[in-house]
């Protein structure tokens, strides 16, 4: 991708590559507009190819860049370079809390709520800024030096679509929402669900849902009661437990509402750990105290147990039950007494963290427990009957006629998530005609219904038929074997038989560098699954820290590049006003950076200030006249005119005149510069055409003036 060295956009220097990741590369580069390191996230290049997953990336991170919290990775710029996109952020010097945790177990409860308390903060403000993270995990958040947590990875995480999220971004599931595994839509609280799976790996140092493969994981976030962490650690505070419960409700509606709510109870916890916060009243001790049933409720729940469940006749359908009904009714009117009450009010209610526990939800709970139980009961009693017979169609009796013919009603039982056993029994015992259809489903386990035509409770008219579409579980493919091949070859092969591809990097000194040595699956797979190769770099290159030689002499700069594994290369020399002579002034590559061993480093030794010196400029006056010379016609005599300067001869005239010529002006010659002595003279001499010395009949008046210069 970049490499070393690489100037982007005229303005960011690429230091070093400091991270990778499944769907970026994270480099340390230096902005030198600001003169500032910064971290530059680069999309890796099938991400990249994607214009709808790189527009939806550019607008985030242009959104998340208007982002300014202590707990928030700034983002600065958003840009592209050949091809490649990126992103420029603030440069966290720290690990990852994913990082922090593996390398320090689980965290006590007050460094727990410490760092979740920095971390609401954080998405509050993004959440007050219409900003949705979507994928908050340990892996985004940085744990920085100082012990500030920072949450980064804006961007990437709301660009991610579902599909990149069933495959490259996997690593994810584990702390997805319910609603996200179901590829439906997310908000706020689907925030808060991924804040407090990350507050229960804090407490426990585990997530709370494992399984053979992402699926499965998936599926627990959606069906699976979590174990609660003081299962695990007794010496968990309750009122923290509780938080994590409230957080991770399956239900968006019965979790915190907004950040601002979690951020309360946090703040209440850390004062006092059993503060009544969080799910009030879900946890009941074996001393809880027994819930009283009038004698009316208990009279509707003994006559509702002659109910038959939804969709499942166990009367003829056509003999309509009266007292089943009425039954029926008064449950319902138990269940939704308070259905009148306003709903923003019931809204808070859930969220009341104030006190015990509601009598009439007591109550309610209790009720609908009873209920089930009655269900379950007759369910397994209907299952017997289908097959002992035991409620069979009794004939039809002549004892009374009837003046009005019944019409036969039947009604469409809810199927869906049903195994294909249970489902056909109820539509057969239901006399429902079906048809079937199968589709592979990642979400839905072979066998089982993934949906119906016809909805629950609606009325089935004859000749009416549901359709039943049956999951034939998850898709799988061949995975091409691609040990050996190039990289680019590799990742080509793998998309195009189905798969995502994340790379990792290893050393190794057999395999030609770009190479595949392995990969981490070679036989089937899910199709969408993300296989790992891995290529080869080569034989490992050591590399040396290269030492600080800055006013070092030649023999220390040797002996501790030798000391480093380096080598002393040229050695030049030049003037310096304040580094000493024989001390280096420079040195070719940077100290501390690392570099190949045996890499050779020039040094420049100071040779010293500069002497200052002293030279004349000499500039002329006067003239050269005729006194005497009689001239023949078109005669002309020779004029030499030298300056003389010490040991030094400067010629100044060396030419022919005739008459008209005299005098001849010396102000014309041109200064003569850089003379060592301001001891000169002017000599002259004429010579007629025949080399006659005619000087005595001729007169000069020249003067040399010398002014000194400094250097």
């Amino acid at each position: 991708m970049f490499e070393q060295g690489m100037i982007i956009q005229n303005r960011y220097e690429i230091i070093e590559e400091v991270g990778s990741g499944g769907m970026s590369v994270v480099y340390k580069a230096k902005c030198h507009v600001l003169n500032r390191f910064v971290a530059i996230k680069v999309l890796k290049l099938e991400f990249s190819d994607d214009k709808t997953f790189v527009n939806k990336f550019r607008i985030e991170a242009q959104s998340a860049a208007g982002l300014s919290h202590p707990n928030i990775v700034n983002v600065f710029d958003v840009g592209e370079e050949n091809g490649f996109h990126y992103i420029v952020m603030e440069l966290v010097e720290g690990i990852t809390l994913k990082e922090y945790i593996q390398q320090n177990g689980r965290l006590p409860y007050p460094t727990a709520i410490d760092f979740i308390t920095q971390i609401c903060a954080g998405i509050e403000v993004a959440h007050e800024h219409n900003t949705i993270h979507r994928d908050i995990k340990p892996q985004n958040i940085i744990v920085s030096r100082n012990g500030t947590l920072k949450v980064t990875d804006f961007g990437i995480a709301k660009a991610a679509t579902s599909n990149t999220i069933a495959s490259s971004a996997m690593g994810s599931v584990h702390y997805i929402s319910p609603e996200q595994a179901r590829g439906g839509y997310s908000d706020e609280r689907s925030d808060i669900y991924s804040l407090g799976i990350t507050l229960y790996e804090m407490l426990t140092g585990r997530v709370p849902f494992e399984g053979e493969n992402n699926v499965t994981v998936a599926l627990m976030h959606i069906q699976s009661e979590m174990i609660p962490p003081r299962e695990y650690y007794p010496d968990i505070p309750i009122g923290i437990e509780k938080i994590v419960m409230k957080a991770t409700q399956k239900k968006p509606e019965r979790r915190y509402l907004t950040a601002n709510a979690l951020l309360a109870d946090l703040h209440r916890v850390a004062l006092d750990p059993n503060a009544e916060v969080g799910v009030i009243g879900t946890m009941m001790s074996s001393t809880a105290p027994t819930i009283q049933i009038s004698e009316e409720e208990m009279a509707v729940i003994k006559t509702s147990s002659m109910v038959q469940p939804e969709g499942i006749s166990m009367f003829p359908v056509n003999r309509p039950n009266v007292e089943l009904q009425e039954a029926n009714a008064a449950l319902e009117e138990l269940y939704h007494e308070d259905d009148d009450d306003d709903e923003e009010e019931d809204r808070y209610e859930r969220d009341d963290t104030s006190g015990d526990i509601d009598p009439k939800m007591e109550k309610i709970i209790t009720i609908g427990a009873i209920a089930a139980t009655i269900i379950i009961a007759i369910i397994i009693i209907v299952a017997i009957s289908s097959i002992t017979g035991a409620f069979k169609k009794k004939p039809p009796t002549t004892e009374v006629a009837s003046t009005t013919e019944e019409v036969k009603t039947t009604i469409m039982p809810d199927v869906t998530g049903l195994t294909e056993t249970v489902a056909l029994e109820m539509l057969d015992e239901a006399e429902i005609p079906y048809e079937i259809e199968r589709e592979f489903s990642s979400t839905f386990e072979k066998g089982t219904i993934i949906s119906q035509s016809i909805a629950k409770n609606e009325e089935i008219k004859d000749g009416d038929r549901v359709k039943l579409v049956i999951s034939k579980g998850i898709e799988e493919a061949d995975v091409p074997d691609v040990v050996g091949m190039d990289e680019e070859t590799a990742k080509e092969k793998l998309l195009n038989a189905g798969f995502q591809v994340e790379v990792d990097e290893e050393y190794d000194e057999e395999v030609e560098e770009g190479l595949v040595i392995s990969q981490s699956v070679t036989d089937v797979a899910e199709k969408g699954s993300t296989i790992t190769i891995v290529v080869s770099k080569g034989e490992e290159v050591k590399v040396a820290k290269v030492p600080n030689l800055k006013k070092k002499t030649v023999t220390e700069a040797e002996e501790l590049l030798s000391e480093a594994k380096l080598k002393l290369g040229n050695v030049t020399q030049e003037y310096h006003d304040s580094i000493p002579e024989g001390k280096v002034i420079n040195q070719s590559v940077e100290a501390g950076l690392e570099v190949k061993e045996g890499t050779e480093v020039n040094i420049t030794i100071s040779k010293g200030k500069k002497p200052t010196t002293k030279t004349y400029t000499a500039s002329f006056s006067g003239v050269i006249s005729n006194a005497s010379y009689t001239f023949n016609e078109a005669e002309e005599v020779y004029v030499t005119l030298t300056l003389k300067v010490g040991e030094a001869s400067y010629t100044l005239i060396e030419n022919y005149y005739g008459e008209a010529n005299f005098p001849i002006d010396l102000s014309d010659i041109s200064n003569v510069e850089g003379l060592t002595s301001k001891e000169a003279s002017l000599i002259y001499k004429v010579e007629d055409e025949n080399g006659n010395d005619i000087t005595g009949h001729f007169t000069s008046s020249g003067q040399a003036k010398l002014k000194a210069v400094e250097q």
